[in-house]
């Protein structure tokens, strides 16, 4: 991954379907990198291990997941953008016998991932080409644990990917005890978000998000994790697992989500 040139890392950057990917070393870090796709960076990746998050939003779903599920159980799940695949290779380092897809529209960029990264291997990670508004559609009724939504076009999530087709879709793919996990930009005045938020309640029982301190105080913006389910969602163990990590973060469900999005009666 990388050139070598006088002793350091160099960045690749390479033409895919939808623009540029860049891949940045970071600095100090002689096997952690950044890829940027179109100048937004999209995931992080410390080869010699997996199971690093350096997005605080990444280690917010993780922190949910293992919260959510038994410990070391594999799951099913589908990632709708996959980047550079952080998020599966945390899952199967995590969780061995996991089978998992990951679908990016940039069928370039799978390509390239594929090649710099030491990816799992088909049935534990297939890379799917494809829109994922459609792909969704494809997974057999109640066979997911977990559908992730990291996709966005420059920092915005495609229409296609926040409506309320996409929410059936993924709710119809999930089992009764799976979690969709959604990453969304936020900045105030959150309509973007309370849009999004009410489409999810229009599909899933319950609903929640998880935010910094900080952005729920209104003293900044950043990406937020909606997180949806047609089961009750254990905002408690969420919470405690969260306060534990290096990116400490609120759970917000009910009337406190009801108050940050500034929709209380």
């Amino acid at each position: 991954m990388g050139r070598r040139r006088g002793g350091r890392e160099e960045s690749i950057e390479a033409e895919i379907d939808t623009g540029t990917a860049r891949l940045e070393p970071v600095p100090g870090e002689p096997d952690s990198w950044i890829l940027y796709v179109n100048a937004v960076p999209s995931s992080p990746i410390t080869a010699s291990d997996p199971q690093r998050l350096d997005f605080e939003y990444l280690d917010w779903m993780g922190r949910v997941i293992d919260a959510t599920f038994p410990a070391g159980q594999a799951l099913r799940a589908a990632h709708i953008g996959a980047a550079a695949c952080a998020l599966p290779r945390w899952l199967d380092a995590r969780r061995p016998g996991s089978r998992q897809t990951a679908i990016d529209i940039d069928a370039r960029l799978l390509e390239l991932v594929r090649e710099w990264f030491e990816l799992p291997r088909a049935p534990a990670l297939r890379l799917r080409p494809g829109d994922g508004a459609h792909e969704i559609t494809t997974f057999r009724p109640a066979s997911l644990d977990l559908v992730v939504r990291d996709a966005f076009a420059g920092d915005a999530t495609p229409e296609t990917l926040a409506d309320e087709a996409f929410f059936t879709a993924s709710a119809a793919a999930l089992r009764p005890s799976g979690l969709l996990l959604a990453n969304v930009a936020d900045r105030p005045p959150h309509s973007a978000l309370r849009a999004e938020i009410a489409r999810l309640r229009a599909v899933f029982a319950h609903v929640a998000l998880v935010a910094d301190p900080g952005q729920v105080r209104g003293r900044r913006w950043g990406n937020v994790v909606a997180v949806a389910s047609a089961g009750p969602i254990d905002t408690l163990g969420s919470a405690k697992a969260l306060r534990r990590g290096p990116a400490v973060a609120t759970v917000l469900s009910g009337a406190q989500l009801d108050r940050y999005l500034g929709i209380a009666d």
